[in-house]
């Protein structure tokens, strides 16, 4: 299998002369960045920061004036145009409504990894996107081009990586997005920002959703949602142990935040149409663990997991056996972590030629938290090439 190494550090600069190129800013360092490494290198982006906010200004929305002001000086410091497209409709209606109706309904989902699909490479596109050849955003991920197919590879930056919130962007957006600041360790930007003087060389990054600003969870969901008191019962005993404020404020494998005494305390179940939660006592308690779960609505980015060679996994990754038919060996995340579990990845027929679909996965350890409405994000053996994701069900 011949592999041309992506991203930025070996990408070939020529190919990107004549290719029309647009950098969404957040006003943070990484897309600063960015700019600067396209710039440094003779290329001319055009610039784009996406308004996503409250339409009225909000306690939640101060930063944006700020994001707005650090934008445009960075992209003033290196001549590029800066243009503000208006996604907040889009954002409100799609992100906003996929997240609450998730939330509703007991299930636990990710509104970051909505936000790239449906607006960074979704509403931003038709809107103005669809004039480029490649959108480049900061994401802490690469591309590689492997046996003429573009595939989504991880960062050097485990913690950093955030190939597990592309996961669920098309194939044709992947083929469109480039991640320039993909191959570097958080640092090495940071240091790049103050040796060139970028105005956010030293500002905190965003700990709020996607990128709307320091918008906690609990308060986002509040808003949509509201409060409906609960019951907290025990699950082995069936005891009531406590209240809550509304199902939707907790999600399985939760220790912190229950306001139960003589913990710890997990959730470890959801009854969402009677508003109760289950929990389990301890420190290490198996209701709180799964190996096997199930995961739907498979989605690709560039082809479907295959078995390669024989059907034994490599010495050192995983216990060396033989596997039925069907069984992939693949590692994945459950949620935004450094660490990948090992496992496999079981599927149909049907499921190995289309999207969409069921498949199973069968972890080799014991995996805490694990929620519905998560996404599984698959990856192959080496935890490089990520072959997209599901949501995991009941």
């Amino acid at each position: 299998m011949s592999a041309k190494r992506g991203t930025f550090a070996s990408m070939n600069i020529d190919e990107l002369k004549d290719k029309r190129i647009a950098v969404l800013l957040s006003g943070g360092v990484d897309s600063s960045v960015v700019v600067h490494e396209l710039a440094s290198r003779g290329l001319r982006p055009d610039c784009f920061y996406i308004r996503i906010g409250p339409e009225e200004k909000e306690a939640w929305d101060c930063n944006s004036e700020e994001d707005m002001e650090m934008s445009t000086a960075v992209a003033a410091r290196y001549g590029c145009k800066l243009q503000v497209v208006d996604c907040h409709k889009e954002y409100w209606s799609e992100v906003t409504r996929y997240t609450m109706e998730k939330v509703k309904a007991g299930y636990t989902p990710n509104p970051d990894v909505m936000c790239n699909r449906l607006i960074k490479f979704g509403a931003f596109h038709e809107k103005m996107g669809w004039q480029y050849d490649l959108i480049a955003t900061g994401h802490y991920a690469q591309t590689e081009w492997i046996d003429g197919k573009k595939w989504l590879t991880t960062s050097p930056d485990p913690v950093k990586d955030q190939t597990d919130f592309l996961a669920q962007i098309e194939g044709w957006q992947l083929r469109k997005a480039i991640f320039p600041i993909g191959h570097y360790e958080k640092g090495e930007v940071r240091q790049i920002a103050e040796r060139e003087h970028l105005v956010n060389a030293r500002r905190k990054d965003s700990q709020g959703i996607c990128f709307l600003g320091n918008i906690d969870y609990n308060e986002y969901v509040r808003r949509y949602v509201g409060e409906l008191e609960g019951y907290i019962i025990e699950l082995e005993t069936g005891r009531l142990v406590g209240r809550h404020k509304g199902h939707w404020f907790h999600t399985i494998g939760q220790r912190k935040g229950l306001g139960l005494g003589g913990g710890p305390w997990f959730v470890v179940k959801k009854d969402a149409a009677r508003n109760i939660l289950y929990v389990s006592h301890g420190y290490n308690p198996d209701s709180a663990y799964k190996k096997d779960f199930k995961i739907h609505d498979l989605h690709w980015l560039t082809e479907t997991p295959k078995r390669d060679g024989r059907a034994s996994l490599h010495v050192g990754d995983f216990e060396r056996s033989e596997l039925p038919e069907g069984y992939i060996p693949v590692t994945f995340k459950i949620r935004h972590t450094p660490e990948y579990h090992l496992g496999y990845l079981k599927m149909t027929s049907k499921s190995m030629v289309l999207d969409g679909g069921e498949a199973m996965i069968h972890s080799l350890d014991k995996i805490h938290g694990v929620a519905p409405g998560q996404f599984c994000v698959i990856y192959d053996e080496h935890h490089h090439r990520c072959f997209g994701s599901a949501e995991i069900t009941i």
